[in-house]
Parts: C-alpha cells; sequence; structure tokens
C-alpha cells in the first residue's frame, strides 16, 4: 500500500507578520511587502515552481482590540493591522501560474451571497477552475460594529444563518446557467439561449434572491468549499459542506478528536467522510540539520512580540487576556467568538497550558503545531501528524517570508519525494481534481451543492419571467435585460 500523499498549502494573509508578531522586524522579513504586486506573484512563482497544491489566505474584517480593553498593542505592534482584501491577490498570482490553487477567507456574515456568488464565479473562470473559498461567519466584535451591527451575531446563528446562504450561492452557481446556455452564436446574433437560463427564485428567513447568476457556469461551478472552525455548530456545518477542513491544534492527539467527530458526523450525513480533506496548520523551522534548525529557532524567538501574540489570542478567543494570572491554568471559557482558540489548548491531553505558555507558542506559528529540525525530523514528524491525526496536509505558516518557504522547499522537500510522499508534477487542471482526481472538476454527488445542479432545466427560464411581465423584478434583481 502507497503513502498517503501529503498534502501541502501555504499560509499567508495581506498583512505584515501574519501570525509571528514581531517577527516582521527581522532583516529576512519581507511581509511588510504585502501591499505590493510584485511579493504575491514572487511567492505563487516560487511555490508553483515548488509543486506546492496551493496558497491558503486569511483574512480578518475588523481590529484585534480585545486585549487591553483596546486596538493599542494590534496596532503598535502590526498584528494582522493594516490587513488588505484577500480577493483581489488572486487575479495577480493566477496571472503568473498556471497550476497553483488559491483558498481564500471570506466572511459570509458581511457579504451578500448574490453578490459574493458572483465574484467567485468571476475568480473561477480567471484562475481556470483553481479558486477555493474558505467559509467562515466572523467572530471580531470590532467587525460587527464597522459594518452595520449593534453586536455581533451569536455564534451558532451564524451558522444557521451560513446554511440558507449556502443554499443560494449553491443555486446560483448550479442551476441558474445550464451548461450550454452560452451559444456564441454570431450568425444568429445570440450570445445565451434565455431559455436556458433561470431565475433561482429563492425566498427564505434571511434571503431573498428571486434572479439568475451573474456568472454563467465556471470550470468548477461551486469552488471548492474549505472550512475553518472547530466549535460543535462549526463541525456540523464542516461535516455538511466542506470539501477541505483546516483545523488548528498544537498536537496531533488533540486534532484527532475533532477530525474523527468531523468524520463521523459526515458519514450521519450521508457523506464519504475521506472525501473531506483535513489540513492542519504547521510552523516548520529547518536547515541543513537539527543543529541549524534549532540556532535558527533561538534566533527568531528573540523577535516574538508578547503583546502582539496577546493582542491575536484575546481576538480570537474574545478573552481579554491580560485580565488572567499569566502564570495559571488555561480554563475553557465560552465567548461569542472563535470556539477552536480556547478549545485547541483547554482540550490538550498532554499538558496544561498557561496564558504565558500559550504567547510563547502563538509567537511563532499562531495555535497550530510547530517543529523545529533538520529534514528526516521534520519529515517525521509530518508523517506522524498525518498517520496519527488522520489528516492529508498541512497549511504551512511562516515565521520569516520568504525564508520559511524557502527552507521548506530546499530542505524538507527533497526528503518527503525521496518517501514518495508528495507529488513531482501538477495531475489536474482544477483545483478540485487535486482533490479527487481527472474529471471531478464539479463537486461529488454526496456534496450539497450537486443536489442544485441542473435542478431549474426545463423549468421557468428567464424568458418565462420577461413573458409573465415579471422582467422588471428580475431585471432589477439579476441585470438582465427582458427578451420580448
Amino acid at each position: 500500500m502507497s503513502a498517503k500523499r501529503i498534502r501541502l498549502n501555504a499560509f499567508d494573509m495581506a498583512c505584515a507578520g501574519h501570525l509571528s508578531p514581531g517577527l516582521w522586524r527581522h532583516p529576512d522579513d519581507r511581509s511588510s511587502e504585502f501591499a505590493t504586486l510584485g511579493y504575491w506573484q514572487n511567492l505563487a512563482r516560487m511555490l508553483e515552481d515548488a509543486k506546492f497544491d496551493g496558497i491558503f489566505i486569511a483574512d480578518v474584517l475588523g481590529i484585534y482590540d480585545v486585549f487591553q480593553g483596546g486596538p493599542g498593542a494590534a496596532i503598535h505592534e502590526g498584528t494582522q493591522v493594516p490587513v488588505g482584501d484577500p480577493l483581489l491577490l488572486v487575479p495577480a498570482m493566477a496571472a503568473v501560474t498556471q497550476h497553483l490553487g488559491f483558498g481564500v477567507t471570506v466572511s459570509l456574515t458581511y457579504e451578500q451571497p448574490y453578490k459574493l456568488a458572483r465574484q467567485f464565479g468571476t475568480l473561477d473562470h480567471l484562475t481556470g477552475g483553481r479558486i477555493a473559498w474558505n467559509v467562515v461567519t466572523s467572530y471580531l466584535q470590532s467587525a460587527a460594529v464597522n459594518l452595520g451591527l449593534d453586536q455581533q451575531i451569536p455564534h451558532d446563528e451564524r451558522y444557521v444563518i451560513a446554511e440558507e446562504y449556502m443554499e443560494v450561492c449553491y443555486k446560483l452557481w448550479e442551476s441558474s446557467w445550464e451548461e450550454d446556455a452560452v451559444v456564441l452564436d454570431r450568425d444568429a446574433g445570440a450570445f445565451a439561449d434565455p431559455a436556458k437560463v433561470h431565475p433561482i427564485g429563492h425566498r427564505g428567513e434571511h434571503y431573498n434572491v428571486p434572479g439568475i447568476a451573474l456568472t454563467h457556469g465556471s470550470p468548477q461551478r461551486t469552488p471548492v468549499i474549505y472550512q475553518a472552525g472547530s466549535s460543535n455548530a462549526g463541525r456540523s456545518f464542516a461535516a455538511r459542506h466542506a470539501e477541505g477542513v483546516f483545523l488548528n491544534g498544537p498536537n496531533p492527539q488533540v486534532l484527532r478528536r475533532t477530525v474523527d467527530d468531523i468524520r463521523a458526523r459526515a458519514a450521519e450525513m450521508g457523506r464519504d467522510p475521506e472525501n473531506l480533506k483535513v489540513f492542519a496548520m504547521m510552523t516548520v523551522i529547518t536547515g541543513e540539520n537539527d543543529e541549524a534548525a534549532q540556532r535558527k529557532y533561538e534566533e527568531y524567538r528573540g523577535y516574538v512580540s508578547y503583546e502582539g501574540a496577546m493582542a491575536l489570542f484575546s481576538g480570537w478567543s474574545g478573552l481579554d487576556m491580560a485580565q488572567f494570572d499569566p502564570d495559571l491554568p488555561l480554563q475553557r471559557i465560552r465567548t461569542e467568538s472563535a470556539h477552536s482558540a480556547i478549545d485547541a489548548f483547554a482540550n490538550d491531553p498532554n499538558r496544561t497550558w498557561t496564558p504565558r505558555e500559550v504567547a510563547e507558542w502563538v509567537g511563532m506559528g499562531g495555535v497550530g503545531g510547530l517543529v523545529v529540525g533538520g529534514p528526516q525530523t521534520v519529515a517525521d514528524e509530518l508523517e506522524r501528524w498525518i498517520e496519527e491525526g488522520d489528516i492529508d496536509g498541512f497549511n504551512l505558516a511562516y515565521v520569516v517570508t520568504p525564508g520559511t518557504f524557502e527552507d521548506f522547499i530546499a530542505h524538507v522537500l527533497p526528503e518527503l519525494r525521496r518517501r514518495g510522499r508528495i507529488w513531482d508534477e501538477y495531475p489536474a487542471a482544477t483545483l478540485r481534481e487535486s482533490f479527487y482526481g481527472a474529471g471531478h472538476a464539479l463537486t461529488l454527488p454526496d456534496h450539497p451543492a450537486s443536489a442544485h445542479r441542473g435542478a431549474l432545466s426545463g423549468g421557468r427560464s428567464a424568458l418565462d419571467a420577461s413573458e409573465s411581465g415579471d422582467a422588471q423584478v428580475y431585471s432589477e434583481n439579476a441585470g438582465i435585460r427582458s427578451f420580448k
């Protein structure tokens, strides 16, 4: 039996330092150049040359203002602020690559599904089917108040809203435009056949979307769906919708409980649990050998910002860590923020964590795993996580960029390749085909999006709408002209 292929994404964000607060000060770090095209295009070229599966881009829509009761620490330390729009980075990187996948984090809480469906439909076209959506519901109170809400929507209610949101998007992507709706008949002057374009007629508790999708069927139609959340509601959402699951934990034993639970829930919902590809966050500090990697680790430690790390963790957890004794055990406390932030440490069976220890860990790579060592040591540890955690790959965070990725490519990839753990060439055309194999550009039959594919064929069309006098409604809501 051949060894499972290890899937690799680079993990980044349009900000300085991302998950290593304070490391932007290191002389080898270039993350402060995040607002330039060159930064992203150079990174994309490097990752594609190394045959990475993709780049996974994080995002937040607010400021980390929980620690010490305000945003001062985050602003001073450059902790994920300023931060750019991740969707706008993709075309620049797609233009200089042919195979690299792009996973983009976008919160559905603050976007109308009709608009977001167009954005991802456009990106799927422009990338040739290399786009994924990491579905999040946002956890920062600062995002809520700056985007029109008086108070953040309660955690589990956000996931209830998300269920209807996904239904609207699936209808728009999968059923509005039939496969052969675009005819490009120059002689007849017909770009598309209105009989094969359908208003989705959605009327629900949270969204009313009567019209047609603004983008026609793209290579994947529905982008690959990622989900990153380990709360009870998040696990159910992942089991139902996710094709890629992104989890955090300091060791594979912590992850395994969540992985087993999500896979079991997926099976109960009629999905093949192996169709969910699980990615763990991991930070790798490596060099020619263990000693060189350890020296690098000790050097990096001197740049970690304690306040920046606490600003991050306070924002993730919703708890002002300045209020807790830094040397007393961290307790599981429920907030309306990201439950996974506390659970990653409070559920650790191997040790009890204090806030000070959490800050030291978070300071280099966030709440995921950390491995320091030469090629063999790192490869052994990654294989252990794959087997003991029942995961499929890693989102690799950086300590300094591009140095962390360059070191991994130079030292660890050859060892993983020697062990038969990574691919030598890109075998697939679309991102979803890299998950499931050639010929699977569209969602698999057990995915809920597939239930909407072609569901409106032969039914009410844009032409019917205009003939029945409903053209004004669909014209205003979908931007189409009436056909008389």
